[in-house]
């Protein structure tokens, strides 16, 4: 890119950022998370509670009876979709009890807080804040990484990572097929399309349960959106080995349309949406990797960390608010803590900040204040005591979704099972080298059961974990 594109690219989150000042510097709030880390349920969750009055005890403003009213207003943001929380709460709370779909697009709903601010002299004064909550899928934050990479290197990075011990055994298709390819060759459309399936179907079962691999961009051959199909997101890499790419050949076929994908794909998301967030909460699925073993470990991390790069992180000035805003709040939130018993939770998030660490202390030093919390926006269990071979342990219990398994049963989706979770050592070195789970030598095969939501009252919002501590460090300063 040139550096008068630079300049233009520049000059449009400038303008962005003072029109967001100039119609009443709303509170922009960005919800990420890398797949299945429950980002949909985390903001229907927090809606609603704030909505319908739920238990928020540490969210000051709520404890002391300062929260007046929170309804929603239409978006800021016409070109922009809404987020269809309505939709989410009869999916979640309704008859059928299920979990709503995932994140797949950019989506936003605007939350006007009615609140009384408690003044220096112990007056009290109405006051109100718009939170703008803004969705997106986190692997298209992890394409950001892409703007400073030309294909060459984007091209070496990922076959490099593609023939690692981790990724080999799901990416041998690909591999077999990226190794038969000249780059040289004429450019023909039937190849790239090959290559870039081939390619997204690798990326797709590196994601899955089995694997739970995290650092894979381009993140839009995972969450396509109205991209899929287009050229833009047909290409791949190939094995260059610093040959010069000739004009007319493969090579420079998906180099080109590597380039479209980040002047279309990647550099609007930017400009658009993320460069002009506030605050910002990460939602991290670290048991499913925790379950997975060192290898999607490791990979998280690196996912982590390759977030925490992208974002624009330190303390503006009020000059700097208005015309280059900075996220100055920074959240990272292990999800699904209902699947642990409440004793493993502050391990959990151990776990989180050390796997976090080096992220954390990049931000802190741009004067980012930062936070890690173990939590379930919506929690789908209860715990209990069971016996197992004379010895009482804790348990978890739910209503597991049709099909699951547990030694040997499976469900049909109204039966309740109690499960014993597993025990998160002490450690959290440990926890993170892959001695994740302390279970009983017969079920030590186990994996995380997935369950229904729980039966709530009509019109109550679901119980939840710590979703109140995540709420006050992201919002609370501003209800003070």
């Amino acid at each position: 890119m040139s550096i008068f594109s630079d300049l233009a690219f520049e000059a449009g989150v400038v303008a962005r950022s003072l029109a967001d000042y100039l119609s009443g510097g709303a509170l922009r709030l960005g919800v990420t998370g890398l797949s299945r880390a429950g980002k949909t349920v985390f903001i229907t969750a927090l809606v609603d509670n704030l909505v319908n009055g739920g238990k928020l005890p540490v969210l000051r403003a709520a404890a002391e009876g300062r929260i007046a009213r929170v309804h929603l207003e239409p978006q800021p943001d016409d070109a922009v979709p809404r987020f269809p929380y309505e939709e989410h709460v009869a999916a979640i709370a309704g008859p059928e009890r299920r979990w709503p779909v995932s994140t797949r697009r950019v989506s936003q709903l605007r939350v006007t807080i009615e609140f009384e601010r408690v003044g220096a002299w112990g007056g009290a004064r109405a006051q109100s804040l718009n939170l703008d909550i803004v969705d997106y899928p986190g692997e298209w934050l992890l394409d950001l990484a892409l703007l400073d990479k030309s294909y060459g290197e984007w091209s070496r990075e990922t076959i490099a990572a593609a023939r690692a011990k981790s990724r080999a055994p799901v990416a041998c298709e690909w591999n077999g097929f990226v190794a038969g390819l000249d780059p040289a060759a004429r450019a023909e459309e039937a190849t790239a399309v090959k290559a870039a399936e081939l390619f997204a179907a690798y990326l797709r079962q590196a994601r899955d349960a089995t694997y739970a691999l995290s650092t894979l961009p381009p993140g839009r051959f995972l969450s396509p959106g109205d991209l899929e199909g287009s050229p833009a997101l047909t290409f791949a890499p190939l094995p260059l080995d610093g040959a010069e790419i000739a004009a007319g050949s493969l090579a420079a076929m998906m180099a080109r349309r590597y380039e479209a994908y980040k002047t279309h794909v990647a550099r609007p998301f930017f400009r658009d949406h993320f460069a002009r967030l506030d605050r910002q909460i990460v939602l991290v699925d670290l048991l499913s990797a925790l379950n997975s073993g060192p290898a999607a470990l490791s990979d998280l991390e690196a996912a982590l960390d390759g977030v925490m790069h992208a974002f624009r992180a330190g303390r503006a000035s009020r000059l700097g608010a208005i015309f280059r805003p900075r996220i100055d709040r920074i959240l990272f939130a292990a999800t699904k803590a209902d699947h642990l018993h409440h004793a493993d939770h502050d391990r959990l998030e151990a776990a989180l900040k050390l796997m976090t660490s080096r992220a954390i202390a990049r931000a802190e030093g741009f004067g980012a204040a930062i936070d890690v919390v173990a939590l379930a926006a919506v929690r789908a269990t209860r715990e209990a005591e069971i016996r197992h071979g004379g010895e009482s342990l804790p348990a978890i219990v739910g209503t597991p979704e049709a099909g699951e398994r547990i030694d040997g049963q499976v469900f049909d989706g109204a039966a309740e099972a109690a499960v014993f979770p597993g025990r998160l050592p002490d450690d959290p070195a440990a926890a993170l080298a892959g001695e994740a789970l302390a279970l009983p030598e017969a079920d030590n095969d186990w994996r995380f059961v997935r369950f229904r939501p729980p039966i709530t009252r009509a019109g109550a919002p679901p119980p939840h974990i710590r979703l109140d501590r995540a709420l006050q460090f992201l919002i609370g300063d501003r209800l003070a």
